[in-house]
């Protein structure tokens, strides 16, 4: 079984404004009960150092947390979801008491009671009900009860640089709609700038997370349900194109560069150096070229819809914010009341969202614009955007074909069940066909799917 919905708008929100809140905001935190004195939260999310003004704006929001909340006290913690030492670190009790995972995380956690239900407390907060049902879904189990609080949810599309477009002869404003058009755009580009036409990401799951993606515009899914169960679904035509298509660019076509081990910083920092044409990913990837990676010709990034290939539909996900099942029900209510304080309100509240908005354009690094999913209904999105838009400074021209051609797809979510397992072995595939001018596709997705459903199987005796 997968989840598919449609995307009725977009959203403008600036970076991480969306994760942090300034002062004058007490009256949209929870109105449950106040936890004992003296508890002391830890909690992911916290920007690391290199991110100072984004770092600034989280102390600032601590403190203006702890002010409207006596007795609860928030340490910040810079630690990231690792796929090889998540679960380790969660059974044994070493990790935090809010938690940050990917989209592909939260079904397989609620079904193995590693995480807490919060509905109860989400239910105080004044706005609950006006969440978009569509983003709070893929975090609920089948009762409705809600496991988390999302943070920038957002949908797949192509990233492309504006400016080997233009000097391949190709127009900017006309980017590419089929992957037909993508293969003959990433052959024109790697000919006449021999800069990298298109890069297609293969470690650290990612190759199997792009390839996720590329079969979903093809038509292809990953998973499906059989008698209750989960089992692979990727051996079939679509995915078979997809990686044919890839098989084709790189070995026949030479668009796909000459390094093929690469996972989504690499193709970050290769775009932000102008090294590269096209790659798959979500416009936060602008503030990864400016920010991280010191992309200074920002008025060559670009990106558009997913491409299609008869699939109309894209991968959407995001950060999700869980309570570990082992937390105390005093830490789970304050970690909730964190939870809207910190991530909900600024993607509700227009005066929030234009201070926060407005202090990070004052960092000349910052990115305030960046379009992201709706965390809240139409109406109040469109007051969001309104509130923020003097202070944006990105050019918000150059993501007008994600903005118009992402609400006309499909948007599909990533495996759930065991997704980090599904995209582990489709690396190793996208890694053969990437390296290897002789690779069997038909051979490498039959024992990969083969190999991919003994593991489903044993995970769900």
């Amino acid at each position: 079984m997968r989840s598919t919905r449609r995307l009725g708008t977009l959203a403008l929100l600036g970076g991480v404004l969306a994760a942090v809140a300034l002062s004058g905001c007490d009256s949209l935190t929870p109105s449950s009960s106040k936890p004992g004195d003296g508890i002391t939260l830890r909690v992911q999310g916290m920007p690391p150092a290199t991110e100072k003004a984004t770092l600034e704006q989280f102390n600032k929001l601590v403190a203006d947390f702890e002010k409207a909340n006596p007795g609860i006290k928030i340490q910040g913690s810079t630690n990231v979801w690792e796929p090889l030492t998540f679960s380790a670190k969660l059974a044994g009790g070493s990790i935090e008491d809010v938690i940050s995972v990917p989209l592909t995380e939260p079904q397989g956690l609620i079904q193995r009671k590693q995480v807490a239900p919060i509905t109860a407390e989400l239910k105080s907060w004044d706005h609950y009900k006006e969440f978009n049902p569509q983003v709070l879904q893929p975090i609920s189990d089948t009762a409705g009860d809600v496991y988390g609080v999302p943070e920038a949810p957002f949908a797949l599309g192509l990233v492309y640089n504006r400016a080997l477009f233009t000097q391949a002869g190709l127009d900017p404003d006309k980017p590419p709609t089929t992957w037909t058009e993508v293969q003959a755009y990433a052959k024109q580009i790697a000919a006449k700038t021999g800069k990298t036409g298109f890069l297609q990401e293969s470690k650290d799951n990612q190759g199997g997370w792009q390839l996720t993606m590329l079969s979903y515009a093809h038509g292809g899914s990953m998973l499906r349900q059989q008698d209750g169960k989960y089992v692979a679904d990727f051996n079939s035509a679509a995915t078979k194109t997809a990686l044919n298509l890839l098989k084709t660019m790189r070995w026949t076509d030479n668009s796909m560069g000459a390094n093929q081990l690469n996972n989504q910083a690499d193709a970050v920092k290769a775009f932000a150096a102008g090294q590269v044409g096209m790659f798959m990913g979500t416009p936060g990837t602008y503030r990864l070229a400016k920010v991280t990676y010191g992309m200074t010709n920002t008025g060559d990034y670009g990106i558009t819809s997913m491409p299609q290939a008869g699939g109309n539909a894209t991968l959407s996900g995001g950060k999700i914010y869980m309570v570990p099942a082992s937390v105390s029900a005093e830490k789970r209510a304050a970690a909730v009341k964190w939870l809207t304080y910190a991530y909900a309100q600024p993607q509700y509240d227009p005066q929030v969202a234009a201070a926060n908005a407005k202090a990070l354009a004052a960092d000349p690094k910052a990115a305030v614009g960046v379009p992201t999913l709706p965390l809240f209904d139409k109406a109040h999105q469109d007051q969001i955007n309104e509130a923020i838009k003097p202070y944006i400074n990105v050019e918000l021209d150059h993501f007008k074909a994600y903005l118009t051609g992402t609400p006309t797809l499909t948007l599909r979510s990533e495996p759930p069940f065991q997704a980090q397992t599904v995209y582990a072995a489709l690396d190793a595939v996208v890694q053969a066909v990437l390296t290897n001018r002789n690779a069997d596709v038909d051979a490498l997705l039959a024992k990969a799917e083969s190999d991919v459903n003994a593991k489903l199987l044993a995970d769900q005796k």
